[in-house]
């Protein structure tokens, strides 16, 4: 028997390393597919919102500025919101169609569009939904109250498509942003 050569060995640990390359193959096209579908999705987003780089454009469509230009001593700025009253009291999340747009203000007057921000109010959203509100895979944060704006409890996700936040896409404030020009 010494000289009797065992092939199960080799053949399990063969059929182990095959199972486990298709698995890394399969979860591979699985994260290129989601990756892919994310980008179509703010591709869709970056189409839908480009008129608004004109904010005559976005204030005839029904955004007004709201607030002030809002900054966080240490984490960056958010920029000045300009707000679609309608959107913001319909209960509803739709991709295409963000509640606010975020713009910074730019030395020597004007704004350039950075962000947009999905706002939608608690008591509305949670009297249909078991869940919070969730787009391009991150669900929105809740903004509790008393707030600073002054507003009942709402949920809300910023989306840096017009700008690089080196903090993240979706994170509410962007070190590169800043409201010194609003002052």
């Amino acid at each position: 028997m010494s000289g009797y050569l065992n092939l199960a060995r080799p053949m399990a640990r063969s059929a182990r390393t095959g199972l486990a390359a298709a698995m890394a193959i399969a979860l591979l096209v699985a994260t290129a597919s989601s990756s892919f579908a994310g980008q179509a999705s703010l591709a869709a987003l970056r189409a839908a919102t480009a008129q608004f780089h004109d904010l005559s454009v976005a204030e005839a469509a029904g955004y007004g500025a709201f607030y002030i230009c809002t900054d966080e001593p240490g984490e960056g700025a958010m920029g000045q919101h300009f707000v679609n009253g309608l959107l913001v009291g319909d209960a509803a999340v739709d991709q295409l169609h963000p509640e606010a747009l975020v713009y910074e203000p730019m030395r020597g007057g004007g704004y350039q569009l950075v962000a947009v921000e999905y706002v939608v109010f608690a008591a509305g959203w949670d009297a249909e939904n078991a869940s919070p509100p969730a787009l391009f895979g991150h669900t929105f944060g809740l903004v509790g109250s008393p707030n600073r704006y002054g507003l009942p409890p709402f949920y809300e996700l910023h989306v840096w498509v017009w700008k690089p936040n080196p903090s993240g896409m979706f994170y509410e404030w962007n070190p590169r942003v800043s409201c010194a020009a609003a002052n």
